[in-house]
């Protein structure tokens, strides 16, 4: 069998690499930028490596009972790795997978090639412009994980943003994305003050020592128009390897205070990060 080696390839924002893990046979690491994007285990795709991605997983387990197949529209591709945990978990799921770099479809594409049974169509284009032209009521969750480089773009922060979000999602539908931010979580706070002019329930799951403000880090935004299963994320998410606290209820209504929603005109992205921030982990 042939030795997987790296491979690095220019795309249409930046410096794509896909590096081969060691420790598992199959199992790579895609970095944009030297900034760790996805990792993708193709012999175990159900295996979530990154903390984020596995605070993401936990919400998809629990927004509907175990192996019910749903409709999933996600925003930002990298390597798939969410999609193919979805198709791994769900299966018979209908899944359409939205990222602006073609260059990193086509290299991914080429590399960690998916099943032609899946479920899974992929589209070359903005987040934002595809979301607003998207049947309403379409999707039964929205999993939104949209970064340029590091930080979330802006038209995609903002209440028209939420918005378009909003329509898409079935009524029952959930939402879930990742964020990052730090003290005073200026950013963050606005965030959700947006989803609660749309959304009748929000959670918000980080590591503890995130929310208490001694580092950034990434924070997954929940919104839903039902009751979220809080309780069952809890359970899911401190018993995890890396584990982390969901906020909700008044708690969470304390931490946005009197945070305003972002409008487009004044829509910002979110912080840069402070160096060493986001490794690889």
């Amino acid at each position: 069998m042939n030795e997987a080696i790296p491979v690095s390839r220019v795309t249409d924002h930046g410096t794509a690499k896909l590096m081969p893990d060691v420790d598992r046979a199959r199992a790579w690491l895609l970095t944009v930028d030297g900034a760790p994007q996805s990792y993708v285990d193709l012999d175990e795709p159900a295996h979530l490596e990154f903390e984020y991605t596995r605070r993401l997983g936990h919400v998809l387990d629990t927004v509907a009972e175990p192996g019910r197949a749903l409709d999933v529209l996600h925003l930002g591709g990298g390597a798939f790795t969410l999609p193919r945990y979805v198709a791994a978990t769900r299966p018979g799921s209908r899944q359409d997978v939205v990222e602006a770099d073609r260059g990193l479809l086509d290299l991914v594409a080429e590399h960690l090639p998916l099943s032609p049974d899946a479920g899974i169509t992929a589209h070359g284009a903005d987040a934002r412009a595809w979301l607003a032209a998207a049947p309403a009521d379409s999707a039964d969750v929205l999993v939104a994980d949209v970064f340029g480089g590091s930080r979330v773009p802006a038209h995609l922060t903002s209440l028209g943003y939420v918005r378009e979000a909003a329509r898409v999602l079935r009524a029952d539908g959930v939402y879930v994305a990742n964020l990052a931010d730090g003290a005073p979580f200026g950013f963050l706070r606005g965030q959700l003050a947006g989803f609660a002019a749309f959304f009748e329930e929000l959670a918000l799951i980080a590591e503890p020592g995130v929310l208490r403000g001694r580092r950034f880090g990434n924070a997954v935004l929940v919104a839903a128009h039902r009751p979220l299963d809080t309780a069952a994320l809890a359970r899911r998410t401190a018993a995890d390897a890396f584990p982390a606290r969901v906020e909700h209820g008044p708690a969470l209504r304390d931490f946005v205070g009197d945070a305003r929603p972002v409008r487009d005109g004044n829509a910002v992205p979110s912080p840069e990060p402070p160096a060493g921030a986001f490794g690889i982990g």
